[in-house]
Protein backbone atom coordinates (compact mmCIF):
# COMPACT_ATOMS: atom_id res chain seq x y z
CA UNK A 1 0.00 0.00 0.00
CA UNK A 2 1.05 3.22 -1.00
CA UNK A 3 1.87 6.35 1.52
CA UNK A 4 -1.09 8.08 -0.15
CA UNK A 5 -3.28 5.21 -0.19
CA UNK A 6 -2.71 4.73 3.76
CA UNK A 7 -4.04 8.51 4.53
CA UNK A 8 -7.49 7.27 3.67
CA UNK A 9 -7.58 4.77 6.33
CA UNK A 10 -5.34 6.54 9.36
CA UNK A 11 -6.66 4.65 12.54
CA UNK A 12 -6.26 6.96 15.43
CA UNK A 13 -5.03 4.40 18.08
CA UNK A 14 -6.25 5.96 21.16
CA UNK A 15 -7.20 4.12 24.34
CA UNK A 16 -8.92 7.15 25.99
CA UNK A 17 -12.80 6.70 25.23
CA UNK A 18 -13.46 10.72 25.64
CA UNK A 19 -11.14 10.87 21.96
CA UNK A 20 -12.63 8.11 20.65
CA UNK A 21 -16.03 9.52 21.01
CA UNK A 22 -14.91 12.88 19.51
CA UNK A 23 -13.78 10.72 16.48
CA UNK A 24 -16.81 9.29 15.65
CA UNK A 25 -18.69 12.11 16.32
CA UNK A 26 -16.33 13.99 13.44
CA UNK A 27 -16.01 10.89 11.74
CA UNK A 28 -17.57 12.45 8.48
CA UNK A 29 -15.94 15.36 8.50
CA UNK A 30 -12.32 14.14 9.44
CA UNK A 31 -13.01 11.90 6.23
CA UNK A 32 -13.62 14.76 4.12
CA UNK A 33 -10.46 16.46 5.82
CA UNK A 34 -8.47 13.23 4.86
CA UNK A 35 -9.75 13.21 0.74
CA UNK A 36 -8.82 17.17 1.37
CA UNK A 37 -5.73 16.75 2.40
CA UNK A 38 -4.71 13.55 0.11
CA UNK A 39 -5.80 16.03 -2.98
CA UNK A 40 -3.93 18.99 -2.17
CA UNK A 41 -0.58 16.49 -1.18
CA UNK A 42 -0.42 15.49 -4.92
CA UNK A 43 2.75 17.19 -7.06
CA UNK A 44 4.06 16.16 -10.63
CA UNK A 45 7.05 16.19 -8.48
CA UNK A 46 7.39 12.44 -7.47
CA UNK A 47 9.59 12.97 -4.24
CA UNK A 48 7.11 15.97 -3.08
CA UNK A 49 4.27 13.01 -3.17
CA UNK A 50 6.47 10.36 -1.49
CA UNK A 51 8.13 12.68 1.13
CA UNK A 52 4.27 14.72 2.26
CA UNK A 53 2.69 11.18 2.05
CA UNK A 54 5.62 9.80 4.42
CA UNK A 55 4.91 12.27 6.80
CA UNK A 56 0.85 12.76 6.86
CA UNK A 57 0.23 8.71 6.58
CA UNK A 58 2.26 8.46 9.89
CA UNK A 59 -0.50 9.00 11.70
CA UNK A 60 -1.01 11.80 14.74
CA UNK A 61 -3.72 12.62 16.35
CA UNK A 62 -4.91 15.59 13.79
CA UNK A 63 -6.11 17.27 16.88
CA UNK A 64 -5.54 20.69 14.94
CA UNK A 65 -7.83 20.04 11.99
CA UNK A 66 -10.33 18.02 14.74
CA UNK A 67 -10.42 21.38 16.79
CA UNK A 68 -12.11 23.27 13.18
CA UNK A 69 -14.31 20.74 12.74
CA UNK A 70 -15.89 20.44 16.69
CA UNK A 71 -15.46 24.10 17.37
CA UNK A 72 -17.54 24.73 13.71
CA UNK A 73 -20.30 22.09 15.05
CA UNK A 74 -20.24 24.14 18.70
CA UNK A 75 -21.16 27.15 16.43
CA UNK A 76 -23.71 25.23 14.29
CA UNK A 77 -21.95 25.85 11.04
CA UNK A 78 -23.83 24.14 8.25
CA UNK A 79 -21.86 24.84 5.41
CA UNK A 80 -18.11 23.43 4.14
CA UNK A 81 -15.68 25.76 4.41
CA UNK A 82 -14.23 24.24 7.48
CA UNK A 83 -12.91 21.49 6.06
CA UNK A 84 -10.32 23.19 3.36
CA UNK A 85 -9.60 25.51 6.56
CA UNK A 86 -8.88 22.50 8.89
CA UNK A 87 -7.04 20.84 5.65
CA UNK A 88 -4.81 24.18 5.52
CA UNK A 89 -4.06 24.22 9.18
CA UNK A 90 -2.77 19.96 9.48
CA UNK A 91 -0.20 21.58 6.28
CA UNK A 92 0.77 24.09 8.52
CA UNK A 93 1.42 21.77 11.25
CA UNK A 94 2.93 19.29 8.92
CA UNK A 95 5.17 21.62 7.93
CA UNK A 96 6.66 22.78 10.76
CA UNK A 97 7.07 19.22 12.00
CA UNK A 98 9.25 18.61 8.88
CA UNK A 99 11.21 21.66 9.65
CA UNK A 100 11.63 21.44 13.27
CA UNK A 101 12.96 17.33 13.28
CA UNK A 102 15.51 18.97 10.38
CA UNK A 103 16.59 21.53 13.33
CA UNK A 104 15.95 19.34 15.99
CA UNK A 105 18.31 16.59 14.17
CA UNK A 106 15.43 14.36 15.64
CA UNK A 107 15.74 10.67 14.98
CA UNK A 108 12.37 9.79 15.05
CA UNK A 109 8.91 10.72 14.51
CA UNK A 110 5.41 9.06 15.29
CA UNK A 111 7.31 6.14 15.95
CA UNK A 112 9.39 5.95 12.14
CA UNK A 113 12.08 6.98 10.86
CA UNK A 114 11.97 11.03 10.83
CA UNK A 115 11.68 12.25 6.80
CA UNK A 116 14.99 13.38 7.05
CA UNK A 117 16.46 10.31 7.59
CA UNK A 118 14.92 8.71 4.94
CA UNK A 119 15.61 11.31 2.33
CA UNK A 120 17.80 14.47 3.37
CA UNK A 121 17.25 17.71 5.17
CA UNK A 122 17.25 19.88 1.65
CA UNK A 123 14.25 17.29 0.52
CA UNK A 124 12.85 17.72 3.83
CA UNK A 125 12.78 21.50 4.21
CA UNK A 126 11.55 21.50 0.79
CA UNK A 127 8.15 19.46 0.69
CA UNK A 128 7.60 21.55 4.13
CA UNK A 129 7.93 24.62 2.08
CA UNK A 130 5.68 22.69 -0.03
CA UNK A 131 3.08 21.86 2.27
CA UNK A 132 2.95 25.50 3.96
CA UNK A 133 1.93 26.85 0.39
CA UNK A 134 -0.44 24.28 0.17
CA UNK A 135 -2.33 25.64 3.07
CA UNK A 136 -1.83 29.13 2.11
CA UNK A 137 -3.98 28.31 -1.13
CA UNK A 138 -6.66 26.61 0.68
CA UNK A 139 -6.84 29.99 2.25
CA UNK A 140 -7.37 31.88 -0.55
CA UNK A 141 -9.65 30.04 -2.30
CA UNK A 142 -11.93 30.29 1.02
CA UNK A 143 -11.63 33.69 0.13
CA UNK A 144 -11.91 35.39 3.61
CA UNK A 145 -9.77 38.08 4.53
CA UNK A 146 -10.38 37.14 8.38
CA UNK A 147 -9.33 33.85 8.03
CA UNK A 148 -6.36 34.36 5.85
CA UNK A 149 -5.08 37.17 8.23
CA UNK A 150 -5.84 34.57 11.72
CA UNK A 151 -3.68 31.42 9.61
CA UNK A 152 -0.86 33.68 8.93
CA UNK A 153 -0.72 35.60 12.21
CA UNK A 154 -0.67 31.82 13.70
CA UNK A 155 2.32 31.47 11.22
CA UNK A 156 3.96 33.87 12.11
CA UNK A 157 4.17 33.16 15.44
CA UNK A 158 5.17 29.74 15.37
CA UNK A 159 7.97 30.59 13.10
CA UNK A 160 8.86 32.89 16.05
CA UNK A 161 8.42 30.47 18.74
CA UNK A 162 10.92 28.26 16.82
CA UNK A 163 13.37 30.93 16.98
CA UNK A 164 12.60 31.68 20.87
CA UNK A 165 13.61 28.09 21.29
CA UNK A 166 16.52 27.65 19.68
CA UNK A 167 17.65 30.74 22.33
CA UNK A 168 16.25 28.68 25.38
CA UNK A 169 17.67 25.29 23.69
CA UNK A 170 21.08 24.38 25.98
CA UNK A 171 19.95 27.06 28.34
CA UNK A 172 19.34 25.29 31.65
CA UNK A 173 18.60 29.00 33.00
CA UNK A 174 15.64 29.78 30.62
CA UNK A 175 12.53 30.46 33.33
CA UNK A 176 8.92 29.34 33.20
CA UNK A 177 7.60 32.41 31.77
CA UNK A 178 10.23 32.14 28.78
CA UNK A 179 9.39 28.61 28.41
CA UNK A 180 5.63 29.49 28.69
CA UNK A 181 6.52 32.11 25.83
CA UNK A 182 7.64 29.48 23.20
CA UNK A 183 4.80 27.20 23.66
CA UNK A 184 2.00 29.88 23.61
CA UNK A 185 3.87 30.84 20.30
CA UNK A 186 5.55 27.20 18.93
CA UNK A 187 1.81 25.16 20.02
CA UNK A 188 -0.69 27.47 21.51
CA UNK A 189 -1.16 29.95 18.51
CA UNK A 190 -2.44 27.05 15.66
CA UNK A 191 -4.94 25.91 18.55
CA UNK A 192 -6.19 29.34 18.91
CA UNK A 193 -6.11 30.27 15.35
CA UNK A 194 -8.04 26.75 14.76
CA UNK A 195 -11.32 27.09 16.80
CA UNK A 196 -11.04 30.56 15.82
CA UNK A 197 -11.78 30.64 12.52
CA UNK A 198 -14.96 28.27 13.22
CA UNK A 199 -16.41 31.18 14.74
CA UNK A 200 -15.25 33.53 12.12
CA UNK A 201 -17.23 31.65 9.28
CA UNK A 202 -20.08 30.97 11.36
CA UNK A 203 -20.12 34.76 12.46
CA UNK A 204 -20.68 34.43 15.91
CA UNK A 205 -21.01 37.38 17.75
CA UNK A 206 -17.44 38.49 18.98
CA UNK A 207 -17.88 37.23 22.83
CA UNK A 208 -17.67 33.91 21.57
CA UNK A 209 -15.33 34.18 18.95
CA UNK A 210 -13.03 35.65 21.70
CA UNK A 211 -14.20 32.49 23.76
CA UNK A 212 -13.02 30.45 20.77
CA UNK A 213 -9.38 32.07 20.53
CA UNK A 214 -9.24 31.37 24.56
CA UNK A 215 -10.06 27.68 24.03
CA UNK A 216 -7.59 26.58 21.96
CA UNK A 217 -5.09 29.14 23.25
CA UNK A 218 -5.18 27.32 27.06
CA UNK A 219 -5.80 24.19 25.63
CA UNK A 220 -2.68 24.07 23.17
CA UNK A 221 -0.43 25.39 26.66
CA UNK A 222 -2.07 22.50 28.37
CA UNK A 223 -1.33 20.02 25.29
CA UNK A 224 1.94 20.99 25.14
CA UNK A 225 2.98 20.77 28.29
CA UNK A 226 1.75 17.63 29.04
CA UNK A 227 3.42 16.58 26.06
CA UNK A 228 6.59 17.92 26.97
CA UNK A 229 6.25 16.26 30.32
CA UNK A 230 5.07 12.57 28.69
CA UNK A 231 9.43 12.62 27.41
CA UNK A 232 10.18 11.66 30.87
CA UNK A 233 7.44 9.11 31.64
CA UNK A 234 6.58 7.67 28.49
CA UNK A 235 7.64 4.46 25.71
CA UNK A 236 8.19 4.63 22.35
CA UNK A 237 4.44 2.81 21.65
CA UNK A 238 2.53 5.18 23.36
CA UNK A 239 4.07 8.39 22.20
CA UNK A 240 6.35 7.57 19.20
CA UNK A 241 9.25 8.55 20.24
CA UNK A 242 11.96 7.59 22.68
CA UNK A 243 12.22 8.15 26.24
CA UNK A 244 14.41 11.68 27.10
CA UNK A 245 14.13 12.39 23.37
CA UNK A 246 14.13 16.09 24.29
CA UNK A 247 17.04 15.21 26.93
CA UNK A 248 19.21 14.62 24.53
CA UNK A 249 18.61 17.39 22.29
CA UNK A 250 18.87 19.53 24.80
CA UNK A 251 15.20 20.59 24.91
CA UNK A 252 14.77 23.35 28.15
CA UNK A 253 10.95 21.95 28.94
CA UNK A 254 9.18 22.53 32.05
CA UNK A 255 10.35 19.13 33.71
CA UNK A 256 13.90 20.02 33.14
CA UNK A 257 13.50 23.73 34.56
CA UNK A 258 12.04 22.56 37.77
CA UNK A 259 13.92 19.89 38.53
CA UNK A 260 17.15 22.13 37.88
CA UNK A 261 15.30 25.03 40.19
CA UNK A 262 14.73 22.33 43.22
CA UNK A 263 17.94 20.59 42.61
CA UNK A 264 21.23 20.99 44.90
CA UNK A 265 24.45 22.20 43.98
CA UNK A 266 25.51 19.13 43.08
CA UNK A 267 22.85 18.20 41.02
CA UNK A 268 23.00 21.66 39.47
CA UNK A 269 26.49 21.14 38.08
CA UNK A 270 24.55 17.93 36.66
CA UNK A 271 22.31 19.90 34.96
CA UNK A 272 25.08 22.43 33.77
CA UNK A 273 27.35 19.62 32.23
CA UNK A 274 24.49 17.68 30.59
CA UNK A 275 22.64 20.73 29.14
CA UNK A 276 24.68 23.66 28.82
CA UNK A 277 27.80 21.87 27.89
CA UNK A 278 26.06 19.34 25.54
CA UNK A 279 28.04 16.77 27.65
CA UNK A 280 26.23 13.68 28.16
CA UNK A 281 27.52 10.47 28.90
CA UNK A 282 25.52 6.89 28.63
CA UNK A 283 23.79 6.90 32.29
CA UNK A 284 23.11 10.78 32.17
CA UNK A 285 19.65 10.05 31.22
CA UNK A 286 18.76 7.52 34.17
CA UNK A 287 20.44 10.62 36.23
CA UNK A 288 18.14 12.75 35.30
CA UNK A 289 15.48 10.55 35.74
CA UNK A 290 15.99 9.93 39.39
CA UNK A 291 16.21 13.67 40.01
CA UNK A 292 12.87 14.23 38.22
CA UNK A 293 11.56 11.52 40.26
CA UNK A 294 13.21 12.60 43.65
CA UNK A 295 11.57 16.14 43.08
CA UNK A 296 8.02 15.36 42.09
CA UNK A 297 8.48 16.91 38.89
CA UNK A 298 6.09 15.09 36.73
CA UNK A 299 3.13 15.05 39.28
CA UNK A 300 3.72 19.11 39.46
CA UNK A 301 3.37 19.47 35.53
CA UNK A 302 0.65 17.69 34.93
CA UNK A 303 -0.68 19.63 37.64
CA UNK A 304 0.29 22.81 35.98
CA UNK A 305 -1.34 21.12 32.14
CA UNK A 306 -4.34 20.99 34.22
CA UNK A 307 -4.78 24.36 35.44
CA UNK A 308 -4.95 25.41 31.69
CA UNK A 309 -6.94 22.57 30.74
CA UNK A 310 -9.81 24.37 32.90
CA UNK A 311 -8.98 27.20 31.48
CA UNK A 312 -9.68 25.49 28.27
CA UNK A 313 -13.24 24.69 29.33
CA UNK A 314 -14.24 27.64 31.46
CA UNK A 315 -13.76 29.83 28.45
CA UNK A 316 -16.70 28.11 26.83
CA UNK A 317 -18.87 30.06 29.25
CA UNK A 318 -20.60 32.53 26.17
CA UNK A 319 -22.03 28.99 24.83
CA UNK A 320 -25.27 27.28 26.09
CA UNK A 321 -24.68 23.71 27.80
CA UNK A 322 -25.22 20.98 24.24
CA UNK A 323 -23.58 17.37 23.03
CA UNK A 324 -20.71 19.67 21.65
CA UNK A 325 -19.75 21.96 23.78
CA UNK A 326 -19.15 18.81 26.25
CA UNK A 327 -17.05 17.12 23.29
CA UNK A 328 -15.38 20.58 23.05
CA UNK A 329 -14.66 19.89 27.76
CA UNK A 330 -13.68 16.60 27.23
CA UNK A 331 -11.29 16.89 24.45
CA UNK A 332 -9.81 19.27 26.81
CA UNK A 333 -9.76 16.68 29.39
CA UNK A 334 -8.23 14.26 26.94
CA UNK A 335 -5.30 16.94 26.14
CA UNK A 336 -3.95 16.34 29.57
CA UNK A 337 -5.06 12.27 30.32
CA UNK A 338 -2.95 10.80 27.61
CA UNK A 339 -0.81 8.92 30.50
CA UNK A 340 -3.29 6.99 30.80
Amino acid sequence: MTNLKLIKNIQFKQKEKPFDKILKWLNEDIQKVNSTILKNMKSKVPLISQLSGYIISSGGKRIRPILTLATSKLCKYAGERHINLAASIEFIHTATLLHDDVIDESMNRRGKKSAHNVWDNKSTILVGDFLLSKAFRLMIKDGSHRCLDTLSKASIEISQGEVLQLLTNNNIQTSESQYLEVINAKTAALFSAACSISGIISEVEKEKENALSEYGQYLGTAFQITDDTLDYVSDNYSLGKDVGDDFKEGKVSLPIILAFIRSDKKEKEFWLKVINNKNQDSGDLSIALNIIKKYNVIKDCLKKAKHFSIMAKDSLGPFEDSYEKQMLIELAEFSIKRLN
